[in-house]
């Protein structure tokens, strides 16, 4: 019998000098400072350093977002930065951090939201310059043109007493955010706080973060570039609809593709399509989905008060095992889901491509879940607006994984979740020498993607900065 040979015996303490752990999450900090973030947040709360003292209130506000796309999940996890001083220089405390996110009031949101843009151009600029520029979206194995925005909401727990937390439609108790993501990239353009017993439907609240949404992008992009905005049921309201149409007389070519109701009109119209009508639907890598087929409903259904050029498509699909059924669907056998879009038939693709678009929306899932898990997974105050403040630097978060994504990182990483970026990039350990009056950050030589890290250290010196 051969025993197993145990691990070395060692001798703990808490005395050691010049370790870092966490090394790569200085990269995020330099990045913020490269796309010009730093400075635009710092500019866009100076007016909450009225003596010109202390920490600078957006220089807090960034290093918050650092921490959160990190893993941290409450304020008092700045500790991790502040007590790294020889690699992130002076945080502020957690006190301190309290004090800005108080301060943030509606003007000061309004202005780090239009940091965050200014931030994002620089930051598309630099992809364009070093890289082949913002990915397309794909669908059905084909590339979709332009932008994809995905908006949908979801519902976060509260487990105290929090202003404007309420029930949930789930029976819950908590906040109900509505966001809207870039599918081509995976940012997090915007997101807007409300109560858990807010309308899942309300098209005021799909207007609003559709325009901030929408103000996120750099005009370049914005005008001149076919804008595709996709939601599940809760976007079909008319009213959002109809402001989605409007936008083109702002130069902007959105077109939407949104769920709708299995409503009484629309099945007597599915009961009514004769078989030679279906088509076989399609996978996310164009081949066909066993199993599954689409139809259009135009001109079968009334469409009144739609935007001009709606379509109606219904896909039938074999329910898989644990699907929720309606009786309709156990009547039929089969499981309905009807999308509206206005892209027309000339020109548009076909009617299995459309269909693949649209359930290409359900990638947002991901996002989300990826969001909950850098920092609005769960709000650290009582008051609504702190918490409000809270979700646009978790959004900046977001933003600031997939900048490294992009600019930075290659293969595997390039397309890594927050997880996995943080357990084998940002979490590195280093050491800290200095020689020739420089600090030397050195990461472990055993650490199995200390390469990866110092190449992304090395494309971030090289990034292009803009012209001051």
């Amino acid at each position: 019998m051969h025993t197993t040979r145990s691990r070395p015996k060692l001798v703990v303490s808490a005395d050691g000098h010049g370790v870092v752990s966490h090394a790569g999450s200085r990269l995020l900090a330099d990045l913020a400072d490269a796309t010009t973030l730093t400075s635009a947040f710092t500019e866009a709360l100076r007016r909450l350093r009225p003596r010109g003292t202390g920490h600078a209130p957006g220089r807090v506000a960034v290093d918050l977002a650092v921490m959160l796309a990190d893993g941290g999940e409450a304020i008092r996890d700045l500790a991790l930065l502040r007590d790294q001083h020889q690699v992130f220089g002076p945080v502020a405390s957690t006190p301190t951090a309290w004090r800005v996110l108080a301060g943030i009031d509606a003007a000061a949101l309004s202005a780090l939201r239009a940091a965050r843009a200014q931030a994002r151009e620089v930051a598309w600029l630099q992809a364009a310059e070093t890289r082949d520029g913002i990915p397309p979206s794909r669908a059905g194995g084909r590339q979709l043109p332009g932008l994809v925005l995905d908006i949908d909401a979801t519902l976060v727990t509260c487990h105290s007493e929090k202003e404007q937390a309420a029930a949930t439609y789930k029976r819950g108790f908590g906040y109900h955010p509505l966001l809207c993501f870039l599918d081509n990239t995976g940012e997090a353009l915007a997101g807007l706080l409300r109560p858990g017993n807010a309308g899942a439907n309300t098209a005021a609240d799909h207007i609003t973060v559709l325009n901030q949404a929408l103000a996120q992008i750099p005009d370049a992009h914005r005008h001149g570039t076919p804008v595709l905005i996709r939601a599940d049921g809760a976007g079909g309201a008319k009213a959002f609809l109809t402001h989605v149409r409007a936008l083109r007389q702002r130069g902007i070519q959105t077109t939407f593709s949104v769920g709708h109701a299995v409503t009484a009109e629309f099945r007597k119209a599915i009961r009514a399509l004769p078989e030679q009508v279906w088509h076989p639907a399609l996978e996310q890598d164009g081949s066909p989905r066993t199993g599954a087929e689409v139809a259009e409903l135009t001109g079968l259904v009334h469409l009144a008060g739609h935007p001009d050029g709606t379509r109606a498509i219904v896909r039938r699909e074999r329910p898989h095992p644990g699907a929720q059924l309606s009786l309709f669907d156990q009547d039929e056998g089969m499981r309905h889901q009807v999308f509206l879009t206005d892209t027309p038939v000339a020109g548009g693709g076909s009617l299995q491509h459309l269909e693949v678009r649209h359930r290409a929306h359900a990638r947002v899932e991901d996002h989300i879940r990826c969001g909950k898990s850098t920092g609005f997974g769960r709000f650290p105050s009582r008051h609504f607006a702190i918490n409000a403040a809270w979700l646009e630097l978790s959004l900046t978060a977001v933003d600031l994984l997939v900048w490294a994504r992009t600019l930075l990182l290659e293969g595997e990483l390039a397309t890594a979740e927050p997880k996995k970026l943080r357990y084998q990039i940002l979490h590195a350990a280093a050491r800290i020498t200095r020689a020739a009056r420089r600090v030397h950050l050195r990461i472990a030589s055993t650490w199995p993607w200390g390469n990866e890290l110092a190449l992304a250290f090395a494309r971030l010196a090289a990034l292009p900065r803009p012209v001051t």
